[in-house]
Formats: C-alpha cells, sequence, structure tokens
C-alpha cells in the first residue's frame, strides 16, 4: 500500500475567502494561492495535520454534508472562545436535529457543517482538527475500505462509531458514525489520497477497485475521481500521468 490521506477538500463558491476563514479559524496559513485551487495547513511543516484544500465549483450544496469536521477544545472556556471566534469570522448557528448536546454546530459562510467540540480526552493530542467525520450507513463497511485506501489503521470501535488514525497516533481521527439516512445530495467535502511518483499506477487503482472503489470522470487535473462504496467521491492525485490511457 503506497496512497497516504493528504487532506480535505471544499468545493468552494470563492476559494481564497473560505480558505481564510478556515486559516483565521484553525490558526493555520495559506500554503498555496492558486485560482484553481487555496491551500491551508497547519504552520508546522512536520504537523500531523492533513491540509485543506479550496477549489472552485458551481454545483450547490444540496442538504445537511455528509462529511464534516469536529474542532477540538482544551475546556468549556476555550470552546466558547472558539464559538465565538468562528462566529465573528462569519459563521452561523445551524440546527441540524442535533438536539440538547455538549457540542455546537455551526456553519462556515458557505454554509458547510462543522462542530466544536467540548474537552474530550481522546483528542488531547488532535490538534485544531479533533475529526474528519463521514455519516454513513455502515460505518464498519466505510471504515475498513478507508482504512485500506488511506493505511490507516481501525482503532476505535463503538456502537455507532468506527474511527481511524494515523499509525503514528497523532493528528486527526477519521470517524465514520453510523446514519440511518445519509443525505443524498453532492457533498461539498471530499478525501484526496495521495500516491508516490514511483508507485505503480496500475496496481494501486487495481487496489483501491478491488476494495470497493469506481472511477468516475474526474473534473480536475493530475488526478483519478472516484466513489467509495457509498458513493462518496474521492480523488487520486497522481501527477504526470495520462489517465485516459487507463
Amino acid at each position: 500500500m503506497s496512497t497516504r490521506l493528504a487532506c480535505v477538500v471544499f468545493d468552494a463558491d470563492r476559494p481564497r475567502s473560505i480558505a481564510d476563514f478556515w486559516a483565521e479559524l484553525l490558526g493555520w496559513t495559506v500554503t498555496l494561492d492558486r485560482p484553481d485551487q487555496v491551500d491551508v495547513a497547519a504552520p508546522d511543516p512536520d504537523g500531523p495535520e492533513l491540509a485543506l484544500s479550496f477549489v472552485p465549483s458551481t454545483r450547490a450544496k444540496r442538504g445537511k454534508n455528509r462529511l464534516h469536521l469536529d474542532l477540538a477544545s482544551r475546556s468549556l472556556d476555550h470552546q466558547r472562545t472558539r464559538v465565538d471566534e468562528a462566529l465573528a469570522l462569519g459563521a452561523h448557528p445551524v440546527d441540524i436535529g442535533q438536539g440538547a448536546v455538549p457540542w455546537v454546530v455551526l456553519a462556515d459562510p458557505e454554509g458547510n457543517e462543522f462542530c466544536v467540540l467540548e474537552p474530550r480526552a481522546e483528542y488531547v493530542d488532535a490538534g485544531a482538527v479533533a475529526a474528519i467525520v463521514v455519516d454513513t450507513r455502515d460505518h464498519v463497511r466505510l471504515a475498513d475500505f478507508w482504512s485500506t485506501a488511506s493505511g490507516w489503521p481501525v482503532t476505535r470501535h463503538a456502537a455507532q462509531l468506527t474511527g481511524l488514525r494515523s499509525a503514528t497516533g497523532l493528528g486527526s481521527w477519521l470517524e465514520f458514525v453510523h446514519s440511518a439516512q445519509p443525505s443524498p445530495g453532492r457533498c461539498r467535502l471530499s478525501l484526496d489520497l495521495a500516491a508516490f511518483p514511483a508507485d505503480d499506477q496500475a496496481a494501486e487503482l487495481d487496489r483501491l477497485r478491488a476494495a470497493g472503489a469506481t472511477p468516475i470522470d474526474s473534473d480536475r487535473a493530475n488526478c483519478l475521481a472516484l466513489t467509495d462504496p457509498e458513493t462518496n467521491e474521492f480523488r487520486l492525485r497522481w501527477l504526470a500521468h495520462d489517465w485516459s490511457a487507463t
């Protein structure tokens, strides 16, 4: 296995504007600023955080995203501070049926849901982003697929949740949470995998297909677009490769 989980991708109406929101909120920096892509990453180049990547898109958000970010907090005071900071930057509260819960559900200026969590022991060393959360009908099956795709081992099992984490034990969790009816609309957030240039490209594609991925037409250059077993779109980045010949 040679692919790695590279970033969370946001389809954006205004990539630079929404990238600035997330950079300010997380205390991260813009590391790439092009018309077709703006990247935001933790300031420590050796840090365990996944980057956030913002790409222009004209496809509208419909319904709740099936993927969202959970932000960590160190204390209840810190949680309140993070919420206040998010609101000051342009976020707004949203009701997705969460009821009375200890976390706060917000949406960024383009309507993408995220949660500011109360302090939890399992996220104490996760960094600014505690978890990347995916709604799924079958959290065990989808977690197994993404463990195979990314190389992150399954490290947490619960009745309604399965969690993956990098083998280093550092950085954000990737969590799959059972939902009886995940949103049928197209999600504005997705995951990108990256492969190394020297890797066997055909073998890597075959491996993902065998795990349950389905190739689809790519809307971005230098990558292959696929769907996972629950039709969540993701991309495999591979520079200098003509996928039309595959």
